[in-house]
């Protein structure tokens, strides 16, 4: 599972002239059931995108069909996570990742 901070590198008037495309490419990931979350941050400086069901690699080619990454509207951070501690309601997303992580090994 991976968390990835999107930070704004241009004016709100320059990310809003992508915003819809960045819509669809949040769509198609949702559809796929690899994005569990997304949002804006508060300030509007970026936003935020809980990941799943992805290496690394798979999430790095994701990013790259990103209309903010191809037109350099944010700068992306990635921290993986392994989570440890949860609300039981957070259950189904952990444990397909778990599940996932031993058919791989």
């Amino acid at each position: 599972m991976f968390i990835v901070s999107l930070s704004y590198k241009k004016e709100i008037s320059e990310v809003e002239k992508f915003i819809e495309l960045h819509i669809q490419f949040l769509e198609k990931y949702y559809s796929e059931k690899k994005f569990i979350f997304s949002g804006r941050k508060n300030p509007r400086t970026g936003g935020v995108i809980l990941v799943r069901n992805v290496d690394r690699e798979t999430l790095n080619n994701i990013i790259r069909q990103d209309p903010f990454y191809q037109n350099e509207i944010a700068d992306y951070d990635i921290t993986e996570v392994i989570p440890t501690k949860y609300d039981k309601d957070f259950a189904c997303f952990i444990e397909r990742e778990t599940m996932k992580s031993r058919i791989e090994r």
